[in-house]
């Protein structure tokens, strides 16, 4: 349990799952969607998510070269932890989402 903790809990990590949650996505929106993160923090979350397991990153042979992002299988697992961790912070913490997510979604609520 502590070492899922020591994971998940990273800066930024929650959030982008929750991104990569709806599929590839290439670096620069990744950090459109995440406003705040700079390009350092960025690159060394995905990095670190990459040598847990958690992300794969896939290098198109292009000129310039194309690179996304994606959730590996470990990764997806992740997933019914985050929207259980929602619910929680929505049932116990009094955690206000503004909007109900449609189905598939996973969003993380503030604690």
């Amino acid at each position: 349990m502590c070492r899922t903790a020591d994971i998940v809990c990273g800066k930024w990590t929650l959030l982008l799952v929750r991104d990569l949650a709806e599929g590839r996505s290439r670096f620069c929106e990744l950090e459109r969607s995440l406003s705040g993160i700079s390009p350092r923090t960025l690159s060394l979350r995905l990095r670190a998510l990459e040598e847990e397991g958690i992300v794969e990153r896939m290098t198109y042979p292009e000129v310039p070269p194309r690179v996304e992002y994606a959730l590996t299988d470990k990764g997806l697992a992740l997933l019914p932890i985050i929207e259980d961790m929602r619910d929680y912070g929505s049932r116990w913490l009094g955690a206000d989402c503004a909007a109900e997510p449609e189905a598939g979604d996973v969003v993380v609520a503030a604690a």
